[in-house]
């Protein structure tokens, strides 16, 4: 009885890291979509902001 705990107790912790790994994967893709997306538009954003202060 204790050996089957044993077993049920390693897989739970082995499917509960596999998924920690799997967010981790996540939030590193949005991290890197966000990032590039910034990249890409921080100057236009910039440039709106700065036209809005202006003629504020």
């Amino acid at each position: 009885m204790t050996t089957r705990m044993f077993v049920k107790v390693r897989e739970y912790q082995r499917q509960r890291g596999q998924t920690m790994t799997e967010y981790a994967l996540i939030l590193a893709a949005v991290a890197v979509v966000v990032f590039a997306g910034y990249q890409l538009m921080g100057t236009t954003v910039t440039s709106v902001l700065t036209s809005v202060d202006t003629q504020l």
